[in-house]
């Protein structure tokens, strides 16, 4: 056979499923757990393999390789979007004085977890993680078998009040006390301006006066506007679907609180603390790719609760 025809039929070969060892390595994967479907793709998987873990499996790499065939820059705004988690949680350590974090599509576990960030300035700083995914769930508990001051549930931000009522969630922070609630990249994925809404007000309800929220939410915009139903199709598949939302629209989840900083902002303007100057990357993004990130349609803020 000739190279060129070689050449044809391996590129044939990939387009009905790819290098045949990576298919054999694909197949012999196996779930965890026997509650965990590795079959479709799923929204905490698909973000672990844009940030480079492991904790994904061939449906999720399938899924997320199209997103980044659909938004180039989609691995750079999953790494944009872990600085801002992690320098947030710096910032209401060090100058808020919290010490208690609810995160709420909280994903697989990966570098700068929040409990990390936050018990490297406080070692008693406590951290409850909730997520719907069975596998974040399996492979948190292991991180976490000694770590007696971060929890992980597995329930749904779908049901807000089942979620605050959980027995874990109340006896492992004081709702008496500041509360960073942290909703970075998942309110997205709750279609329905109605729905989203009054979860929002359920979960800000439950905090008291002076704690914090800490969002990031996809936007919707006229450069972004024609990826959103390929994106969507894409996120179907996990049973989530996705929802960008408009400026205004994301602007109504800090309705009534108190913006820090520089308020609601593009994820690669976002900066918080030292007079407004963008902290360091840490590990997970240079300051000198945020350039690149400029074109991402994600906003971000962070705000106080106050009664």
């Amino acid at each position: 056979m000739s190279q060129s025809k070689a050449d044809a039929s391996g590129a044939a070969s990939e387009e009905r499923g790819g290098n045949p060892l990576r298919a054999a390595m694909d197949a012999a994967e196996q779930p965890p757990a026997p509650d965990i479907d590795i079959t479709k793709p799923h929204t905490a998987r698909i973000y672990d393999h844009l940030l480079g873990g492991k904790n994904n499996y061939a449906a999720d790499r399938e899924a997320a390789e199209r997103l980044i065939k659909l938004v180039p820059h989609v691995k750079l705004g999953a790494r944009a979007n872990r600085r801002f988690l992690a320098e947030s949680v710096r910032w209401l350590v060090r100058e808020a004085g919290i010490r208690q974090f609810l995160d709420i599509g909280s994903g697989l576990p990966t570098q700068q977890n929040v409990h990390e960030v936050a018990q490297a300035l406080d070692k008693d700083a406590r951290v409850v993680y909730v997520d719907h995914d069975p596998l974040v769930r399996v492979h948190a508990e292991t991180l976490l078998a000694t770590d007696p001051n971060t929890i992980v549930l597995e329930a749904d931000v779908r049901d807000p009040k089942a979620l605050l009522d959980r027995p874990e969630v109340r006896e492992h922070l004081d709702f008496t006390q500041p509360i960073a609630l942290l909703l970075v990249a998942v309110l997205h994925f709750i279609p329905g301006t109605e729905q989203v809404n009054e979860i929002v007000k359920t979960l800000y309800d439950a905090l008291p006066s002076g704690s914090y929220v800490v969002i990031s939410h996809g936007l919707l915009n006229e450069r972004s506007q024609g990826r959103v139903e390929q994106g969507r199709e894409i996120y179907n598949r996990t049973g989530s679907g996705v929802t960008p939302r408009t400026r205004e629209e994301i602007g109504r989840f800090f309705d009534g609180l108190t913006p820090v900083g520089k308020g609601l902002v593009p994820i690669s303007e976002w900066a918080i603390g030292d007079g407004g100057q963008a902290s360091r990357g840490g590990d997970v993004v240079a300051l000198d790719e945020l350039a690149a990130a400029k074109d991402l349609a994600v906003l971000c803020g962070v705000a106080r609760i106050d009664r």
